[in-house]
């Protein structure tokens, strides 16, 4: 168990995480027999029980939250002391968890991701994609890729990316319906709303002028997917939010219109976010660094 120690955090953690012991197996490529013997040794190694197993699912004991949490601090400062004393920390080597939004991270970080493991081939990156954010610290997360601001002030984040939101809507709708002048005219209008988090359904904050505004929308389409709703304006069903970034090919390609311009949702910046009160890696360095310049304007 001593020498052993790191790994049976990190096989903890894994299983925190998971929720049951079948997935933090396959992550560590081992047989679900295999892993039910690992915890068993650690419950016995440390006299109480971590863990509630059921067939299917399992629950963390007071005990075993308290052993998460010196597992997550342990892990975390066995990575920073690592790369603290190090000769060669300056080259960016050694494992990077990252974490990003289920469509952006598909669509956008995957790809840079095979671009940077091409220039670091000694960085091994793990990129989870995920529909809700993840609490960063808990999940023993290196860094994550975010829009908007940050509620929790135990993260440090940098921008990479300015993003602004407008309306749009597809040449083919706006001749068959036509082009809104003004706010108002939303009401005749079909919207398509793109449901996030605990925001009002049908409910559009938008700034004008420096001034916050809200319009009641309403169409017979939502979804809680972002490229969803995007290819349903796409074939012309009805008016929608999207960000700049995700707006331009469309826009200078003619297959979408900027509509009311003047009124914008407020600004969705690409941050890149990680725990602070620690060291960063090299590894994180360069791929923050990376990130920055693939996002730079041209």
């Amino acid at each position: 168990m001593k020498n052993d120690l790191a790994s049976h955090l990190e096989f903890f953690v894994l299983l925190a995480r998971h929720g049951n012991l079948s997935a933090a197996a396959r992550e560590l490529d081992l047989t679900p027999p295999a892993a039910t013997k690992r915890l068993a040794q650690l419950e016995q190694h440390l006299g109480v029980r971590l863990v509630n197993r059921t067939t299917r699912t399992s629950s963390l004991t007071p005990e075993g939250e308290t052993y998460l949490h010196y597992a997550t601090r342990i892990l975390a400062e066995l990575r920073e002391m690592e790369e603290a004393v190090s000769s060669t920390r300056s080259v960016p080597r050694g494992r990077l968890k990252v974490n990003a939004s289920l469509g952006f991270g598909r669509t956008a970080i995957a790809p840079l991701v095979s671009s940077f493991a091409q220039r670091y081939p000694q960085v091994e990156v793990q990129l989870d994609v995920t529909d809700r954010p993840v609490d960063l610290v808990a999940a023993g997360i290196d860094l994550a890729i975010r829009f908007g601001e940050l509620p929790d002030q135990r993260l440090v984040a940098r921008r990479i990316m300015s993003n602004r939101r407008f309306l749009c809507a597809s040449p083919r709708y706006l001749e068959q319906h036509g082009t809104p002048g003004s706010l108002a005219d939303l009401a005749r209008h079909r919207c398509i709303v793109h449901r996030q988090n605990e925001d009002a359904h049908g409910v559009w904050r938008l700034v004008h002028e420096g001034r916050n505004v809200s319009v009641k929308v309403q169409g017979t389409l939502s979804s809680n997917d972002g490229d969803i709703a995007l290819g349903w304006a796409l074939d012309g069903h009805g008016i929608l939010v999207r960000s700049e970034w995700d707006l331009k090919k469309y826009v200078d390609s003619g297959r979408l219109r900027i509509v009311l311009p003047q009124y914008v949702q407020p600004a969705a910046d690409l941050y890149v976010v990680y725990p602070g009160g620690r060291r960063q890696s090299a590894r994180a360095r360069a791929f923050i660094d990376f990130l920055a310049a693939q996002f730079a304007p041209a």
